[in-house]
């Protein structure tokens, strides 16, 4: 029996095929054309091999912002040091930079060896400055950190105290200069139990108007070399001795240029902290986060900063001390989610590019920040971003730009275990997929002999990487980044289409890449971060 439609139900049958084909194509990603510009002849800045750091920080479980706990058991106090993840977290990195400090380190009291005086905890007390009381820190918990740390394989610097001896003036200031006694008591017990500590570093956000009260440039300054006058008292006759550092403080230029002055050469790294997101309770972060030109802002504190140590003449360097991009704790689901890695990545290829030795995550674990689940220990998406920048990016930071849209942001480095270059893009467009051609500058391509002799290379000058037919047969590695179900809140996030999970052993996944041929375009899918090895380069700057 035949079919038969009536004329209005074959007009219907037209009209929701039309309206169908209507929806696909309004669903469907559109593709667009880019290209990364990569300038080879020499690097425009140089990082630490150890760029990447991440904080641990003293707040008890009863730190609370707008109406939320987010900190738990993360404190330098009571943080599990027999936790499987933490240990292989760090691990992973050998060696990642911890910076111990925050807030309340200019409340911590150092317990003397014998001393038989109660050691308290710090306790909600609102009247009081940052909330507390001052807390301590005793020997027996800075022997189970050293070892930690040292089987961990991580690189140690610690934020003395610098409120010690003062008093606060009726304006808020702090009054006089710096006591070191606990300082140099700590120092001392430190160094005879053989721990090893990269650097001390003086002080949290006391610099310019300072966050509760502020010492002035002139004082912090002479404190500082106070301080580095003990260190080398201290560490008299050891080969390696550690940094000092200061002021661990939001940048003011004024107040920066006048200490970087005063303390000559007695400071060796300076700290800025950054929160340019604004606070962790703003309902417009992902706006910000996903905003070329906000991103855009966050450099002028590396440039300004940058300015002041080239006109000082210091041998001074520029690192970022603490950045949790959103200050008070950050935001659930957001700084501690995929979408944050477009802030946090385009800030370390940002820094980079401005000569910034090392950037510290605010936190390791703690707070809506962390780069592990405070309560599982779980890696949230950033570390395995952070993971990868410090397996991938070497020192040498070469320039780049991208034109075809203003919603990928580009940075490339010299690679860091290898021969090559790796190139970061970061889409912060949700509805197009950019294929990117790269065009390397100055370069030299090494390619794969044909011939019966597989010794022999063939060397080919070039400028444009881009569909080259002689190099098909050539392979990059690539890292492509997507948030689980396209979701940017999510806290899963898959390399190359799988799920990144820990095992039940605690054990941190491998970040194995896929291969691609080395002329064909770079697919940056939307909403995506792709890191790409391309170990068949060579450049002048990276030789």
């Amino acid at each position: 029996m035949g079919l038969f439609f009536s004329l209005p139900a074959l007009l219907f049958l037209l009209l929701v095929l039309c309206f169908s084909s209507k929806l696909i194509n309004s669903l469907r990603v559109n593709v667009v054309e880019g290209s990364v510009n990569v300038n080879g002849s020499a690097s425009i800045g140089f990082i630490d091999e150890d760029f990447i750091c991440a904080t641990l920080d003293w707040w008890p479980p009863e730190k609370c912002d707008y109406g939320s706990c987010s900190w738990g058991n993360a404190s330098l106090l009571n943080l599990d040091l027999n936790n499987k993840i933490l240990f292989n977290a760090i691990k992973a990195f050998s060696p990642l930079k911890v910076r111990l400090g925050g807030t309340l380190q200019d409340k911590v009291i150092y317990q003397k060896t014998g001393d038989q005086e109660t050691c308290p905890n710090f306790t909600k007390n609102p009247n009081l400055m940052f909330g507390f009381t001052n807390g301590c820190l005793t020997m027996s918990r800075w022997d189970q950190l050293n070892i930690f740390f040292k089987n961990s394989g991580a690189k140690v610097v610690f934020g003395l105290n610098a409120l010690s001896g003062r008093t606060i003036g009726l304006d808020g200031t702090a009054i006089g200069s710096w006591n070191s006694s606990e300082a140099e008591a700590l120092i001392r017990y430190t160094v005879n139990k053989g721990y090893i500590i990269s650097g001390w570093e003086l002080g949290n956000e006391l610099s310019g108007t300072g966050i509760g009260t502020s010492v002035t440039a002139t004082q912090y300054a002479s404190d500082t070399i106070s301080l580095h006058n003990l260190v080398q008292k201290i560490y008299d006759g050891f080969q390696a001795k550690p940094i000092v550092l200061g002021p661990g403080g939001f940048f003011d230029a004024n107040w920066f240029n006048e200490y970087v002055t005063e303390s000559s050469s007695s400071l060796q790294v300076i700290t800025q902290h950054i929160y340019n997101l604004g606070p962790g309770v703003d309902d417009h972060l992902v706006e910000k986060i996903l905003d070329p030109s906000y991103l855009d802002g966050g450099s002028q504190p590396f440039r300004d900063l940058q300015n002041i140590l080239k006109k000082s003449g210091s041998s001074t360097v520029a690192w970022v001390g603490e950045a949790g991009g959103a200050y008070n704790s950050g935001r659930n689901l957001v700084t501690n989610a995929f979408v944050f890695g477009f802030w946090y990545l385009d800030q370390l290829g940002m820094a980079s590019m401005y000569n910034t030795k090392t950037f510290c995550r605010q936190t390791l674990i703690g707070g809506n920040y962390g780069l592990l689940n405070t309560t599982t220990f779980v890696p949230n998406p950033d570390y395995y971003s952070a993971l990868l920048w410090h397996r991938l990016m070497g020192r040498h930071v070469l320039s780049t730009s991208f034109m075809g849209t203003n919603k990928i942001r580009s940075y490339a480095h010299c690679s860091k275990t290898s021969a090559g270059i790796t190139l970061l893009l970061i889409n912060l467009d949700g509805f197009n997929t950019t294929n990117v051609g790269v065009f390397i500058e100055n370069a030299t391509t090494i390619i794969a002999s044909t011939q019966r002799n597989p010794t022999q290379n063939r060397r080919t000058k070039f400028s444009k990487v881009l569909r080259k037919p002689r190099i098909e047969e050539e392979q990059r590695d690539e890292y492509h980044l997507t948030a689980k179900d396209g979701d940017l809140h999510s806290q899963i996030v898959l390399l190359n289409g799988k799920e990144l999970l820990v095992n039940s052993s605690g054990v941190i996944p491998s970040l194995e890449p896929i291969q691609k041929n080395f002329s064909s375009l770079i697919n940056v899918a939307p909403f995506s971060i792709v890191f790409v090895h391309m170990h068949t380069i060579r450049v002048p700057a990276c030789t």
